[in-house]
């Protein structure tokens, strides 16, 4: 990232068609059980990228729905969030978004970054790319170029391990994934609940 400059912004998109799927039982739409909808369950995931790529969010904003499914938890969120810095990002965690989709586009003082799909089980999300877009906005009626990349396996979770295990072990640093962040990304996402004055009175009791 550091080659295309200073992040400016993000906008991401993550959902699915419904809230259960897979013939998974129904946990998910109980709030007394899962203690949110799409937004936590899912949704969560790119927040979590998106503050690892901007630092805290200050300034949040927000729409949230559950007027589709009807449960007690939401199936839709909108979300707009500003850093201390000036980094703006945009979230639509979604339940009704009937094709499954994961799509991050980070924009760049010199190009952007555009991350599409997810390597599942399912394999729903179709596969995982990278396009990189670089552009010199100093020059007029230049073409970007552009590199694309695909990802045919994912060493995520090994990673994963491996850092882990170092931590137990070696007794290695914690470099990502600590617990403190663990409360801030929840933090945040009740942060975004209550954003929405609706939402917020109907579930918090807070007017």
């Amino acid at each position: 990232m550091a080659l295309l400059g200073r992040l400016i912004n993000m906008k991401g998109v993550y959902g699915k068609s419904q809230m259960i799927s897979f013939n998974q039982t129904d946990w998910r739409t109980k709030r007394s059980e899962s203690g949110g909808g799409i937004l936590l369950d899912q949704g969560i995931h790119m927040l979590d990228l998106m503050r690892y790529f901007a630092g805290d969010f200050t300034s949040v904003h927000s729409f949230i729905s559950n007027s589709f499914w009807n449960f007690d938890v939401e199936d839709n969120a909108y979300v707009m969030m500003k850093s201390d810095t000036g980094i703006v990002a945009q979230l639509m965690s979604s339940a009704t978004q009937w094709q499954h989709t994961f799509n991050l586009n980070i924009t760049l003082e010199k190009g952007s970054l555009v991350l599409g799909g997810l390597r599942t089980s399912s394999k729903s999300y179709g596969e995982e790319t990278l396009r990189i877009i670089s552009s010199d906005s100093g020059k007029l009626n230049t073409k970007p170029q552009v590199e694309e990349r695909s990802y045919d396996e994912d060493i995520s979770w090994d990673e994963e391990i491996k850092c882990f295990a170092g931590v137990l072990l070696n007794s290695d640093n914690i470099e990502n994934g600590s617990i403190d962040e663990a409360l801030k990304i929840m933090e945040l996402v009740e942060t975004i609940y209550k954003a929405d004055p609706e939402w917020r009175a109907k579930y918090y009791n807070e007017s």
